[in-house]
């Protein structure tokens, strides 16, 4: 039986281990369909020391952000859902206001109108009016948005283990196994 298809998009916001955390826990259980953003390709550099080739092994494949003729800028294109993490102010910004003109935005528009799960992971903080506003309009299309915001009450003890608590949210929203931090009220 195929995988589900899951797009993940990376922005450049800051943290790149959300993204590395969610890319890893999706092997074997997604065909995962990569799109970085121009500054992803910085701040992945500049946070891990990584470069964009160095996730290329945990996608089935990747795009240009510039291809708007890629598959996922189409809603022909079946998918589980789509994860922006981390989603930088701007690009949630252009989610939230139909601004479609990259790959990632686009993909992102495509699982708004498609109704399929759209889930979007800012980091900043604190948040401007104007980027409350465009979380509203999200959650009022019908997208989630995640802060990166781990809880504590399963006692982390690294920092995998935080990075594990979101990863487990957004795969739960997803629809896919999850076994990442114990849950609320386990042992």
């Amino acid at each position: 039986m195929a995988l589900p298809r899951v797009v993940v998009g990376i922005t450049g916001a800051s943290g790149m281990p959300y993204a590395l955390d969610l890319l890893e826990a999706l092997q074997g259980l997604a065909e995962v369909h990569l799109v970085l953003s121009q500054g992803a390709k910085r701040v992945l550099w500049e946070e891990m020391g990584l470069s964009p080739k160095d996730l290329y092994p945990l996608a089935h494949r990747v795009y240009k952000d510039a291809d708007l003729g890629a598959p996922i800028a189409s809603g022909s294109f079946p998918t589980r859902g789509m994860v922006v993490v981390p989603c930088s102010a701007t690009t949630l910004a252009k989610v939230a206001w139909g601004l479609a003109d990259t790959l990632l935005t686009r993909a992102a528009y495509v699982h708004l109108k498609e109704k399929r799960p759209l889930i979007l992971v800012p980091r900043e903080t604190p948040l401007p009016l104007p980027t409350l506003r465009a979380m509203v309009a999200l959650a009022e299309a019908g997208a989630v948005v995640m802060p990166a915001s781990p809880g504590f009450y399963h006692r982390p003890k690294e920092i995998k283990d935080l990075l594990g608590f979101l990863t487990q949210r957004i795969l739960d929203h997803l629809g896919l196994p999850a076994h990442r931090a114990p849950r609320w009220g386990e042992t």
